[in-house]
């Protein structure tokens, strides 16, 4: 009798806990929870950090579910889900997945941008996910102390990357400016996140991926040396500050010793084709001995040997053909450097 009463007592109890009516909101909450109970992940993830936040509330304001309840909800989902024939893109980050394949490239850009300027989702994520290149310009352009907030929010690797691309005198202002961020409120940083992702989708989109003297030095870095001469020589007269900072762009056989790491070297010879790499050796000899020098020496006493008795035996090749040679080497090492295996030593200005 007493245990029949208790049991009565505790539906009455349930009965008492569990809302009369429910918002469809609620009842998502009610779904979700009954889903992660058996293990079934209902891709939350999918969902914006706002909406994520709104279905944590209503579900931590429940309380318990009666079973007469849950049954019903679990009914009016499935009905739902039968009456359901197609489920379309709720923004347009989902549409633009879809329809990425099948639309220019302009229009992809274009659509992309007004998705991301009406996106509700915190700006830092959408920030952090950017290439360095986009937000390489930020820390010339902007004060130290905002410099200082967008590397906090950026993780580690990429920070410290985008850092030590920066002249020392300027990466050292903006490293003792995040000394200065511990007094930054949560609203502050946000409105900064906002204002910095909205003026780097604004900017207007860029024909070539590269700057100028990036283009330029990479031309200059393909051709002969007196072809090359020539082209700076030129810019020298039309415009001197272009012509330093393609000049500081260029990277030759001869820059080799200034440009390249010693313990570099054996990766470099491992890239290289046997007969190309003797050849460019040989040009080298005449052109560029000090170059020559600094890659037999960081490399294995038995290759550097043989190498250079290969080089020496050869005899100097014909112009074009010393040229070609020691452009594959320059090649090789840009290669090297492009896919993270190398990394060039930056010359002081």
């Amino acid at each position: 009798m007493l245990e029949s009463f208790a049991a009565e007592d505790a539906i009455a109890h349930m009965r008492d806990i569990t809302p009369d009516h429910l918002t469809r909101r609620q009842k998502a909450a009610v779904i979700v929870r009954l889903l992660l109970s058996q293990g079934v992940s209902p891709g939350l993830d999918k969902l914006t950090p706002a909406q994520q936040g709104t279905l944590a509330r209503a579900m931590s304001g429940l309380g318990q579910i009666d079973r007469a309840t849950l049954a019903s909800i679990v009914t009016e989902f499935t009905d739902a889900l039968d009456r359901l024939a197609l489920t379309m893109p709720r923004g347009m980050h989902d549409v633009l997945e879809i329809l990425d394949p099948y639309i220019s490239a302009q229009a992809r850009d274009g659509l992309k941008a007004e998705a991301e300027i009406g996106d509700g989702t915190d700006p830092w994520l959408r920030l952090a996910a950017m290439e360095p290149a986009l937000l390489r310009p930020i820390l010339d352009e902007e004060s130290a102390e905002i410099c200082a907030i967008l590397l906090s929010k950026l993780s580690v690797a990429k920070a410290a990357s985008l850092l030590s691309d920066l002249p020392p005198a300027r990466a050292e202002l903006i490293a003792h400016a995040v000394a200065l961020t511990e007094t930054v409120t949560p609203d502050t940083t946000l409105r900064i996140g906002e204002q910095l992702h909205a003026q780097i989708v604004a900017a207007p989109k860029r024909a070539f991926r590269t700057d100028p003297v990036t283009r330029v030095g990479a031309i200059l870095n393909a051709v002969g040396s007196a072809a090359r001469d020539a082209v700076l020589d030129g810019l020298d007269s039309r415009d001197a500050d272009f012509a330093i900072r393609v000049r500081r762009a260029i990277f030759t056989f001869e820059h080799i010793p200034r440009r390249v790491s010693a313990a570099d070297v054996p990766r470099i010879a491992a890239a290289m084709d046997g007969a190309t790499f003797a050849t460019a050796l040989a040009a080298g000899l005449v052109k560029a001995p000090l170059s020559v020098e600094f890659l037999l020496e960081n490399m294995s006493k038995r290759m550097a040997e043989q190498l250079r008795d290969q080089a020496e035996s050869a005899g100097t090749p014909r112009d074009d053909v010393g040229e070609a040679a020691m452009a594959s080497v320059v090649a090789a090492i840009r290669g090297l450097e492009e896919n993270g295996e190398i990394s060039l030593i930056i010359e002081d200005e």
